[in-house]
């Protein structure tokens, strides 16, 4: 609890020096869902209370160019419903997520991971379309914001510049679609 605190400090001073948003990462609950069952949503919360602005929390499966296993499911996301987080950043793209556990997370916005980082190919906007569309059948259209699945740092610059163009090129179909 003493790291929430810490955390929930380093938060306020993000926030006070102008962040619109801030995200924590966390891979903790994840790999070990019997302790986070125990005190992380405790210890999450707290790092979280009292913030006015916009705050995520990724929940990580690691780096692909390292964790080449992907589980096809979370141990701990239903969870999360009660977190004091307005948005939830998932990665389904590498792991092929069933997404139906998203609609076990009504009042969230979903960050959905949509780009593949285990591989320096680069997805076509249809792809990426069809990722978010898994997504979309639990999670209302203005509750999902496309995201990458994790941190891009594994990849060469230009398929990281490459998977975000089709990721924003995914992105305006998909508001003109679900604008009508």
């Amino acid at each position: 609890m003493d790291y929430a605190a810490a955390v929930n400090e380093e938060i306020r001073d993000l926030f006070a020096a102008g962040a619109d948003i801030v995200q924590i990462d966390e891979p903790y609950m994840q790999a070990r869902p019997e302790k986070a069952t125990q005190f992380g949503l405790t210890a999450l919360n707290r790092a979280l209370e009292g913030h006015k602005g916009t705050t995520a929390v990724h929940i990580c499966f690691g780096y692909a160019a390292i964790i080449h296993e992907r589980p096809t499911g979370y141990s701990f996301l239903p969870e999360l419903a009660d977190c004091s987080c307005n948005q939830i950043s998932i990665e389904t793209a590498q792991s092929n997520l069933d997404c139906s556990v998203l609609k076990q997370l009504p009042n969230k916005k979903i960050m959905v991971g949509c780009l593949d980082l285990s591989t320096e190919n680069v997805e076509t906007p249809e792809i990426i379309v069809e990722r978010i569309g898994r997504a979309l059948q639990y999670v209302n259209p203005e509750n999902v914001i496309l995201a990458t699945d994790c941190g891009m740092k594994y990849l060469s610059r230009n398929a990281a510049d490459g998977k975000l163009r089709a990721m924003v090129a995914a992105a305006q179909r998909l508001r003109k679609e679900y604008a009508a």
